[in-house]
């Protein structure tokens, strides 16, 4: 709760306090789980510049590839009431470990692949794997982090956006060679990421309480959270359009299109980490939120309806709206509801991701049945419809706010948050 309200009007859980201090001194076991986290954020995008070099040499079609992003985070949604489950009973360490163990074993597989079949199959074993990792480490980034919950998250969106940033780079200059190589690249760093996370990660202590496989779902009971999801849903569905549909669209090399993609990654760290934090602590976050997926929305349709050049701009630039909304996102949904985080990313993240599966597979296909246009319009809506819940929604976005006030915040800062 505290990473949402102090995100939003800059209290004492400020990270950027002192220089950012507290955002940079961090204890080791804090690092290296950022460490392995970039790593697995990097296998988000790693395929994106290699998406047409896939396709030629297993002889797929678009559509057929763009499953890669499917099976990925299908299952990613459902590992998702899994995770808290499995870590409350065997506590977050092993859980780490397990799931990168996962993504090593078939990030390998994946490179040897010999049909698109078999490749789509790997990546759903992949996506367990990064489940069971990333939902794990944002509570052990959270827990073992110093300068509060505001300073753990802004790392953990560091990581997200250098990952991001460095995943499509990382697959240009591997993929360039050959199709298989970045996959391979990606069990090695995650390996390395492995033995990090055994040598600096010591066991933490297991919850008082067993999470049950329902309760994230339970969680999403609360209004606040279920709005977020909801919002989130459609957020993603333009997110994931925006990453697995338009290599398609730019149809560029490999080095170019991971150039591309390199630039979208960076403006997402860059506004996710340092420019989001300033503008909720000016702004609100839920203006902040609505304002920006609605110039998301913009970006698609000229994204859509714009010349190469334009597509490629507008590509980059989507990185900068992307960054703002994901670190929005991130804090309401630990912080707007009484639900311990965990269990609160867990119900967030189920909802979220079945957008991320189903955006890579419907808008080639939407494609195929209208033209090149109109998946980037569905993106668009979207958006807008993202929008649209957090103001229908605002008043269960700020119960929590205005509940906790007299605890945690000024007057002025609660007005802000609400703004």
């Amino acid at each position: 709760m505290g990473g949402t309200k102090s995100g939003s009007h800059g209290g004492p859980d400020d990270p950027f306090e002192e220089g950012g201090s507290s955002l940079l001194r961090q204890p080791k076991a804090v690092w290296a789980t950022a460490g392995a986290s970039v790593v697995a954020f990097m296998g988000i995008g790693l395929v994106d510049p290699i998406l047409p070099s896939i396709a030629r040499g297993l002889h797929a079609t678009n559509s057929q590839v763009s499953l890669l992003f499917t099976s990925y985070f299908l299952i990613t949604a459902v590992a998702m009431l899994i995770t808290g489950f499995v870590s409350s009973r065997i506590g977050g360490r092993k859980t780490l470990l397990a799931g990168l163990a996962l993504v090593v074993v078939f990030a390998a597989l994946s490179g040897m692949s010999g049909s698109v079949g078999e490749l789509v199959g790997f990546r759903a074993g992949w996506g367990l794997g990064n489940a069971l990792f990333v939902s794990t480490a944002l509570a052990v980034i959270v827990g073992a982090a110093a300068g509060g919950s505001s300073a753990a998250i802004l790392l953990y969106e560091s990581a997200l956006g250098l990952g991001m940033a460095c995943g499509p780079l990382l697959g240009a200059v591997l993929g360039d060679m050959k199709w298989r190589y970045p996959f391979f690249g990606t069990a090695v760093l995650m390996a390395v990421g492995f033995i990090a996370i055994t040598a600096f990660l010591k066991e933490q202590p297991k919850p008082a309480a067993r999470t049950s496989l329902l309760a994230p779902v339970k969680a999403l009971g609360h209004g606040g959270l279920a709005a977020t999801a909801a919002s989130a849903f459609f957020y993603n569905y333009a997110f994931f359009t925006v990453l697995a549909f338009t290599p398609f669209v730019l149809n560029m090399s490999p080095y170019k299109s991971g150039g591309v993609f390199f630039a979208w990654g960076v403006l997402l760290a860059v506004f996710s980490v340092l420019v989001a934090p300033r503008l909720q602590r000016r702004f609100g976050s839920l203006k902040v939120l609505c304002g920006s997926l609605l110039l998301f929305a913009a970006d698609l349709v000229v994204l859509g309806y714009g010349d190469h050049t334009t597509a490629i701009v507008c590509t980059v630039l989507a990185g900068a709206f992307i960054g703002l909304n994901n670190t929005v996102f991130t804090e309401l949904a630990l912080g707007v509801s009484d639900a311990p985080r965990p269990v609160a990313s867990a119900g967030y993240n189920f909802v979220r991701w079945f957008a991320a599966a189903a955006a890579p597979f419907l808008a080639p296909k939407i494609e195929e049945w209208t033209d090149i246009h109109l998946p980037f319009v569905v993106a668009a809506v979207a958006a807008v419809t993202g929008a649209g819940i957090v103001a229908v929604r605002r008043r269960a976005l700020t119960m929590e706010a205005e509940e906790q006030a007299p605890q945690h915040a000024t007057e002025d800062g609660v007005t802000a948050f609400a703004r």
